[in-house]
């Protein structure tokens, strides 16, 4: 592959990860029996619910808290969790949606080429590492953006970022790499 070629890459979002209180104790048994695709495990002291539309699954607390995985976009998260807390709500809830903010975003990447590991690690020591017998990809990690990238051998790269506050006003692939 030539160096001066122009290759488009798709990065896809694949999950955004987002938290919110609802400033109400939860009745974690009465959103079991009155809610829809519920599932209880009272062992744990969480419920599951599931929405459709968006996508998302929602684990919820007792002490109000809950978190969403499943989403594909900033947007889609906070949709999701607003729904979420309206059929809080229809159940009898005084949920008040508060301290919304997404905490991690995955994406998913694949290069035209493959990657040589070894070579890749040893010309990018401080930031990867690359243990075969435990991974078969390279950690790559780039501390100013708080992301991480799994790099693997066929070309294929994941990327974990961990969001502050503060940088949750924007969701692009811009703010992935």
């Amino acid at each position: 592959m030539d160096a001066d070629s122009d290759v488009a890459l798709d990065i896809l979002i694949t999950n955004v990860v987002c938290v919110f209180r609802t400033r109400c104790h939860l009745n974690l048994r009465k959103i079991a029996l009155e809610g829809a695709n519920v599932i209880y495990k009272r062992d744990v002291g969480k419920v599951l619910m599931k929405l459709r539309k968006p996508r998302i699954t929602a684990t919820i607390w007792s002490s109000g808290k809950i978190i969403c995985t499943g989403a594909t976009s900033e947007e889609e998260a906070k949709f999701g969790a607003r729904r979420l807390a309206r059929s809080l709500q229809k159940l009898g809830f005084q949920v008040i949606f508060t301290d919304f903010k997404v905490v991690n975003v995955l994406a998913v990447c694949n290069m035209p080429f493959e990657i040589r590991l070894p070579e890749f690690t040893k010309n990018n020591r401080p930031h990867a590492s690359y243990e075969p017998e435990l991974h078969p990809a390279v950690c790559y990690r780039i501390k100013s953006l708080r992301a991480t990238l799994q790099i693997f051998s066929t070309g294929s790269i994941t990327v974990t970022e961990l969001w502050k506050q503060a940088c949750c006003t924007s969701l692009g692939s811009s703010a992935l790499l």
